[in-house]
This record gives C-alpha cells, sequence and structure tokens, in this order.
C-alpha cells in the first residue's frame, strides 16, 4: 500500500506541473500577423537610385498605416526585392514571389523590361500586381493581374512631341535611344507624333547600357543641323551622353523622358537646361499631396521624386485591397479591377487612379528642367 501510496504521490505531482505548463503556455501572447507587401525594383546596380525612391515611397506609406493601426489590426511590412532592373533577375524574384501563399500582391516592377519579364509568372499565378513606373505599351495588354498607376509612353512621347512643338518650337531632332523595351517603346511613339506634326527626325542611333563610349554616335550627330538631341533613355548613360557631347562642342538642346528625372542629371553642369517629362511635380501636385510632400522631407530630408509618390500610392492601393477583400488574390484582382471610374477612383498624392480594362491608367504629364544644379519645374506647362 505504501508503495502504490508513493506512486500517487508522484502521479500527482506530474500532472500538476504538467498541467501548470498548459496554463502558462496558454496565457502566452499570440503574436499578431503581419501582412508583407513586397516592392520589387532595383536597389543596387546602375538604377539604385530609382529604387531609392521606390523605397522611401513604400516605406513612408508603411510607417503611416501601421501608425493608424495597420490593416485590421495587423502591421505592414515592407519586404524589398531588389531586382536591379535585369529581366533574368526579374522573373527570379516573380517566381519566389508566385510560389509564396502569403504574398497576395506585389508593388513593382520599375523597368518596363522587368515587368515584361515578371509579368507571365504573375499571370500564371494568378498573383496580382502594380507597377508604378512601368510605361511600356504592351504591358497592360499581356494579363489581368497586372495595374499601373503611370502613363504609358505612347501617351508620353506624344506629349514630348507636342511640348518640343508647342512650346519649344524645335523643328529638326535627333534620337539616341538604347535598345531595350522602355526606351525603344518610348522613341517610336515620340517619332510618329513628331513627323505627324512636321518636324524633322534627322537621325536615329542605338546604344546598349554597357556602352561608355557614345562619340562615334555623337559625331554623326555633329554633322547634322540639329535644334535639339531626344535621349529616351536611363540617367546613367543619360549623363555620359550629354557631357561628351558638350566635350565634341554640339550646340544642341537636350530632353528626355521619366527615365532621366534623377539626381545623377541634375548634379551633372552640362546638364544645365536638359527637360525632361514627368508624372509628378512637388510644385504642381494637388492639395492631398501637401502631407506627403511634409512627411517626405521630414523623413529624407528632400523633395519626394516620382518613383517616390508612385510607389506611396500602388503601396496605398495595395493596402486599401487588402484591408477590404484580406488576401485572397483573385479578390484582390478584382478589387483593383473595380477602381474602372473617376467616381470610384483611389485618391493618393499623384491624384485620382482609376484603370481601364487593360489595368492602364491616364495620369497627366509635367515637364521639369535642370536649373542651377537642380530640377525646377519649367515654365513652359501644356494643358
Amino acid at each position: 500500500m505504501k508503495k502504490i501510496k508513493e506512486i500517487l504521490v508522484v502521479l500527482g505531482a506530474i500532472l500538476m506541473v504538467f498541467s501548470w505548463g498548459c496554463a502558462e503556455k496558454k496565457e502566452e501572447p499570440v503574436a499578431k500577423k503581419t501582412i508583407k507587401i513586397p516592392v520589387a525594383s532595383p536597389f543596387t546596380g546602375q538604377l539604385a537610385s530609382f529604387g531609392e525612391g521606390v523605397k522611401n515611397g513604400a516605406l513612408l506609406m508603411a510607417e503611416e498605416v501601421n501608425a493608424a493601426g495597420g490593416i485590421n489590426g495587423m502591421k505592414v511590412e515592407i519586404v524589398l526585392e531588389d531586382e536591379l532592373c535585369d529581366p533574368k533577375e526579374a522573373a527570379t524574384v516573380a517566381t519566389k514571389l508566385a510560389n509564396n501563399p502569403d504574398v497576395a500582391i506585389v508593388v513593382g516592377h520599375l523597368c518596363s523590361s522587368a515587368t515584361l519579364a515578371a509579368l507571365p509568372v504573375y499571370r500564371a499565378a494568378k498573383l496580382p500586381a502594380i507597377s508604378p513606373a512601368s510605361t511600356n505599351v504592351d504591358i497592360g495588354k499581356m494579363s489581368p493581374y497586372y495595374f499601373r498607376n503611370v502613363y504609358r509612353d505612347d501617351f508620353q512621347g506624344q506629349f514630348l512631341a507636342r511640348y518640343i512643338n508647342e512650346a519649344r518650337e524645335y523643328k529638326r531632332v535627333a534620337i539616341f535611344y538604347e535598345v531595350n523595351d522602355y526606351s525603344m517603346g518610348l522613341k517610336n511613339a515620340f517619332m510618329k507624333e513628331a513627323m505627324d506634326r512636321g518636324i524633322r527626325i534627322m537621325g536615329t542611333e542605338a546604344y546598349t547600357s554597357d556602352t561608355t563610349d557614345f562619340k562615334p554616335q555623337l559625331t554623326k550627330f555633329k554633322a547634322m543641323d540639329l535644334d535639339a538631341i531626344f535621349i529616351p533613355g536611363y540617367a546613367p548613360q543619360g549623363t555620359l551622353i550629354v557631357s561628351q557631347a558638350v566635350g565634341l562642342g554640339l550646340k544642341v538642346d537636350f530632353f528626355g523622358a521619366d527615365g532621366l528625372d534623377d539626381d545623377l542629371m541634375a548634379k551633372n553642369p552640362d546638364a544645365e537646361g536638359l527637360f525632361v517629362t514627368t508624372p509628378f511635380l512637388p510644385d504642381k501636385a494637388g492639395p492631398q499631396a501637401a502631407s506627403f510632400i511634409e512627411a517626405y522631407r521630414a523623413k529624407y530630408g528632400k523633395d519626394p521624386n516620382w518613383f517616390a509618390a508612385n510607389t506611396y500610392d500602388a503601396v496605398g492601393m495595395a493596402v486599401a485591397a487588402i484591408k477590404a477583400v484580406g488576401v485572397d488574390r483573385e479578390k484582390v484582382r478584382e478589387y483593383l479591377a473595380g477602381l474602372n471610374s473617376a467616381d470610384n477612383a483611389y485618391v493618393g498624392v499623384t491624384g485620382k487612379t482609376y484603370f481601364d480594362e487593360n489595368g492602364d491608367c491616364l495620369k497627366a504629364a509635367f515637364v521639369k528642367e535642370i536649373r542651377g544644379g537642380g530640377w525646377v519645374s519649367a515654365k513652359e506647362q501644356l494643358g
């Protein structure tokens, strides 16, 4: 009997310890789930300066959402995916995100070539994405899961041709373009509208992203009677082109599109007077942008560029979709597709964003120029 009592006492003690352990386990606070929103862009490499604006805009939006309580009580976490604006890297990043069931939407990509590489992956996985910056004309028609809150290159090219015709009165222009989807699409749209307006395209020359010596093509342009050279490319090559042209004694104006909208260009003294199209200008933004611009200046010590503004809105749309319908990919896609008129648009710092049947939107274009080593709004703006 004594042994039985001893055994019972030991078993009782074990049960008490077990029950205490269970009680302690039940009382442990359950960590709140976070909503992860991947942002795919070039954060290193040649176009890292573009990615800086993307990162800043995304993090600022997430910070403000979390300060206001998050998404239905859950914190938003921005996951930065570096794809270098390279199609192969973009496809790799897209595959990783598409295979992650926790990803309900992607904000990205930046370069059109990267977007065109990632887009089929997202389409196959039925994963919606919003690009804050890819402007190639073909993107919207390729997938019902892809959206963008930036104008297309056919609009931007036509706008530029109209601008140089009406505001600058150029008659003879040469085009120096990069061999990629963004630059060639922009070149084609610009050329058609320019020729329709009677502007003479005196010559076209091409280069690749690894080109550093542009003097052979620029020497050809020097022999022409030009008013200006159009550079529908990116700033790392654009700044070299301008400096080498000045070094050869070319006395012409230079202009480009939003791919040249970078501080790298503004810091180049040879680029004084260069002007570009841009989707966002702080001094032309509507009243809804005032608090964003103030918060951005306070956090980062400078004005937001268009990459920051467009990404801020893209993340805002992703948050609004998840808040409304949860993390089901198809429901998120349906929510975004439902933003299809000015009456039910997403109202952000870049104005109203709503999509047509291809996921494209109509946004205004502005013109900025380099004066005194910095970007300023061009005096001549088109209505």
